[in-house]
């Protein structure tokens, strides 16, 4: 699943913290943890037969029958679902899950020789732990086959999970309803009784009730349709695979669709509603593709007749993975060839692709429990950029990978991280997991262990991996017993159940350890929480290397005890051949050929772990780059300037020196170092806006124009160029019109003049209409203009673009009035809000509106949106995450705090608690130093 797609792609770096950027999906779940003090009791006083969260494992569920009747006027559904099941111990009681369900009847089916017995079973309801259970009048015999059949009744869910509401207006103004499921990771209860923990996988047999005006589909083909009743349908799919409750899906509406066959023959379709259908040929052709891509990197055929991808109008997450019928937010699968950009077209592709791969990292082979989520997210992510590099090669995507890798080690740093690997039990835990951690992290991991192994051996033990566990369920340890009988590619061979280098090889690899244990070295990065920071001394040859837990804060620097096995990389400026040493202790030693003049480790951000130069190092890199940036890679480049400002944050380097060393971006013309500048530079002006430091920050706006300046000035207002080119050009267009700069300014009045002038329909360069519309939205007649096309347009691309300017309006007024209008879910469906209140707490202007949004309204939030869902997370961090002064921190524990279990503690808060104290830190260490550098001699162009 795409916990929750970043939106606004590449614009909101003006707007978000580091941690919330380009090609992320970003979910900070948290919640609070319930514990069971007293004996249950079920809903009606009865002693409930049952303690534990997890269901018990005597019951095993083999075959779902599933009978699903929704009316779309009522808002409600009717159900019989028929589970059978074996015992492998003598039970009366049956204990599984149900969630908002009214069940009207409960009966247990054996066959005795010739006779089918049928015995009505007590019903027992215990909500707190969405459990029923139900009583037999006598225990149930040990391996024989029992059928369940529970019929039940429900509302459609009105929260964008389990079995929900969705709507649409056509373009005629008419709205209508459909049904759509949800169900990762515990809702498929929610929609029908079932044992809904991953690791009970099942066969399914789905049959829906209809009107004949919609459509039903389903993970299965329609195998025949059948009329029951005067205007009522009942359509039987085939029997899916094994698999688990949450990957079942099924969706009734009136959506139409396009299809393709793949190579192998396999039916792809991508629904939509029909009057968006036109924009669904690109994601048709990325899923062909790329299904064919993974087929053939797996060696496993995709083992299902079809894969639908279907756009929903009402989608809290960027999609999911339902084995058959992915599902997606609007705007993560439909492209507008007219308006959509292209970072439109690199979402669309990545998301796919994420959606794909879970096909087999997954749904084939799935975690066992919610603890190991990374090794489904995790490697989805991971596989985005594998496959894309070799279907998409212009899109260049092995460049922005590394970002990812900065991006989760912002909040990886703090206290209130985890392992990847983290015991959870309840529903609000289990949705904590969909973090970055679990995706980013999982996904850095595994690069730098196919950088390791080499590309060859990590593809091998993956194809094992699969091939050995489908159809089956995983732990962690299962995924590093297969890789350990894989050696890297470097002159290894397999000895004794380890690694170890032939001592006649001629690698020029430069592995030290010999005996390299995968599992051992592996559980130091998934077991546990942060990630090392490597100091390097160099004293003439001898380069000593030291690792410690990285801090953010000096203070919190005390001695974990943590000791990772970091696969080292490294350059030199006498050697650009990468050279390698496996680091296993608190200290080592290696000793060059020659002496250096610098020295470059983490080659190409492939190593989850910063780096620090002791002594002349840094200044040593710092003339490197601006004497010959491009000796390095540019994602090395990158990669030195995300260090430097991790390592002021901890107190190795000071800001000047940081700063210095940005200086060299005048002379940048590459994505990824450019984007990086602005990830580090824009945060610290963002904490300026909201203490009222007027005159620094103001400066320093004008020195990031003035750094940028000539490759502003250099962009064309076209869609012309590579995809990272139109992507920077979209970026920087944006943060030269936000921040004032004139001739931006007066191009994008022009164009937002003509396209205004032609009620909308004039056809703006899709790069840069987020710039056009933020210039426009300044003033409240354009504003106003921007909101009824908002009303009216069909391109959710554009949609996506205008509600960005929307929200960076600078008139309080209308920023309120957009909280209020977003909250009620009407014009502005309630999937978007969490975005609004998120984009309105970074506006200088309407940060103070969104807090106290945020406040008043918490109850009903958490109504709309669970405790520890992405949305819910999104929303605290967005509205309290650039807040650096203490009394804004007192206001934000006194907040929180006050709220019990209605949210306190919520791992976000805690997060954004860390953040703010850290925010108070570095500007109180680091503002007047920036002051005096900005009005330093070297800046005087200024």
């Amino acid at each position: 699943m795409i916990s929750l797609s970043i939106r606004w792609p590449l614009a909101t770096m003006l707007f978000l913290p580091s941690s919330l950027l380009i090609l992320l999906t970003v979910s900070t779940p948290s919640s609070c943890q319930s514990s069971d003090m007293m004996s249950p009791k079920a809903g009606n006083g009865t002693p409930f037969p049952w303690e534990k969260m997890r269901l018990p494992e005597h019951i095993i569920p083999v075959y779902y029958d599933l009978l699903i009747h929704v009316n779309l006027t009522t808002l409600t559904f009717e159900g019989t679902t028929e589970i059978e099941i074996t015992a492998s111990q003598p039970t009366s009681t049956i204990i599984l899950h149900s969630h908002l369900l009214q069940i009207s009847k409960a009966t247990l089916k054996t066959r005795v020789g010739e006779r089918l017995s049928a015995e009505p079973l007590r019903v027992l309801e215990y909500p707190p732990h969405e459990q029923i259970a139900l009583l037999a009048p006598e225990p149930l015999a040990v391996g024989i086959p029992y059928t369940v059949v529970i019929d039940y009744t429900g509302h459609l869910s009105e929260h964008l999970n389990g079995f929900y509401k969705s709507t649409y207006r056509t373009k005629e103004g008419e709205v209508r309803v459909l049904a759509s499921t949800h169900f990762e990771p515990t809702a498929a209860r929610m929609a029908f009784p079932c044992f809904d923990e991953p690791a009970f996988k099942a066969n399914f047999s789905v049959k829906i009730r209809r009107e004949p005006r919609h459509l039903a589909i389903s993970n299965m083909p329609l195998v025949k349709s059948v009329t029951v009743a005067e205007g009522l349908i009942e359509d039987h799919f085939d029997v899916t695979v094994k698999m688990s409750t949450y990957l079942v899906a099924f969706i009734i509406s009136d959506f139409k669709s396009i299809s393709k066959m793949t190579k192998s023959g396999v039916k792809v379709s991508v629904y939509s509603v029909p009057d968006k259908i036109h924009q669904a040929d690109y994601a048709l052709d990325t899923a062909v593709t790329l299904l064919e891509f993974y087929e053939d990197y797996f060696s496993i055929p995709y083992p299902l007749p079809k894969q639908d991808l279907a756009a929903i109008p009402d989608f809290g997450s960027g999609a999911m993975e339902n084995w058959g019928l992915t599902t997606y937010r609007e705007s993560s699968l439909l492209f507008d060839i007219e308006k959509s950009s292209a970072a439109d077209k690199l979402g669309v592709t990545m998301t796919v692709s994420h959606e794909l791969a879970h096909q087999w990292f997954g749904n084939l082979v799935t975690m066992q429990w919610w603890n190991d989520l990374w090794l489904n997210e995790g490697f989805a992510k991971f596989m985005e950029f594998v496959s894309v590099s070799v279907t998409h090669p212009e899109m260049k995507v092995d460049d922005y990978f590394f970002g990812k890798c900065f991006n989760v080690m912002e909040v990886d740093a703090l206290n209130s991280s985890h392992p990847i690997s983290t015991a959870v039990e309840d529903p609000a835990q289990i949705r904590e997991m969909f973090d970055e951690v679990s995706y980013e992290k999982g996904a850095c991991i595994l690069n730098m262990l196919r950088d390791y192994l080499g590309a060859d051996a990590f593809k091998s033990g993956i194809v094992q991996y699969l091939q050995k566990y489908s159809y089956r369920n995983t732990r962690n340890e299962d995924l590093w017993d297969r890789m350990a009988s894989i050696c890297p590619t470097d002159g290894t061979e397999r000895m004794d159940g380890f690694c170890s280098r032939d001592p006649h090889s001629s690698s020029t690899s430069h592995w030290r350890q010999e005996g390299l244990d995968v599992k051992t070295m592996m559980n130091t990065w998934t077991l546990q929480k942060g990630f090392p920071l490597i100091t390097v001394t160099v004293r003439g040859r001898n380069v000593h290397m030291r690792q410690e837990h990285y801090r953010k804060a000096p203070e919190d620097a005390s001695e974990t005890g943590y000791l990772w096995h970091v696969p080292l990389t490294f350059i030199t400026s006498k050697s650009d051949s990468v050279q390698r040493f496996l680091l296993k202790t608190k200290t080592d030693v290696l000793i060059l050929p020659e002496e250096v003049e610098w020295i470059k480790f983490n080659v190409g951000m492939n190593g989850y772990y910063i780096v620090h130069y002791e002594n002349d190092g840094w200044d040593s890199l710092t003339g490197l780059l601006k004497g010959a940036h491009t000796t390095v890679s540019s994602n090395d480049r990158a990669s030195l300037i995300n260090n430097a400002f991790q390592l002021v944050s901890n107190g190795k380097l000071s800001i000047e020196k940081a700063l210095d060393l940005t200086l060299y971006l005048k002379r940048e013309t590459e994505i990824m170092p450019v984007f990086q500048g602005l990830n580090e530079l824009i945060p610290m002006y963002k904490l300026m806006e909201k203490r009222d430091m007027n005159e620094v920050e103001n400066q320093f706006k004008a020195f990031l124009l003035w750094l940028l300046r000539d490759l502003i000035d250099s962009q064309t207002w076209t869609d012309e160029g590579s995809v990272s080119q139109r992507m920077l050009r979209s970026q920087l267009l944006l943060l030269a019109c936000v921040r004032k700069y004139q001739p931006c300014v007066r191009r994008a009045e022009a164009y937002f003049r003509e396209w205004k002038e032609a009620d909308g329909n004039l056809s703006l360069p899709s790069d840069v209409t987020l710039a056009v519309f933020a210039v426009g939205v300044q003033n409240p007649e354009g504003w106003d203009f921007l909101y009824r096309k908002y009303q009216s347009s069909l391109s959710t691309s554009e949609k996506e673009k205008i509600e960005f300017a929307l929200c960076i309006s600078q008139d309080e007024d209308k920023l309120q009035w957009l909280l209020d209008e977003g909250f009620k879910g009407d014009v502005i469906k309630i999937q978007e809000f969490p975005h609004i209140l998120g984009a309105v707490g970074r506006n200088p202007v309407g940060y103070r509106l969104a807090w106290q949004f945020l406040r008043e309204n918490w109850d009903k939030l958490i109504q709309k949106f669970e405790l520890g869902s992405a949305s819910l997370t999104y929303m605290v961090i967005g509205t309290t995450s650039q807040f650096s002064t203490r009394a804004r921190l007192e206001e934000v524990k006194e907040f929180f705090g006050s709220l019990k279990e209605k949210g306190s503690q919520l791992r976000c808060v805690q997060q954004t608690i860390e953040t703010i104290g850290e925010n108070i830190r570095w500007m109180d260490k680091n503002f007047e130093k920036i002051r005096v550098w900005l009005q330093s001699e070297k800046l005087e162009l200024l």
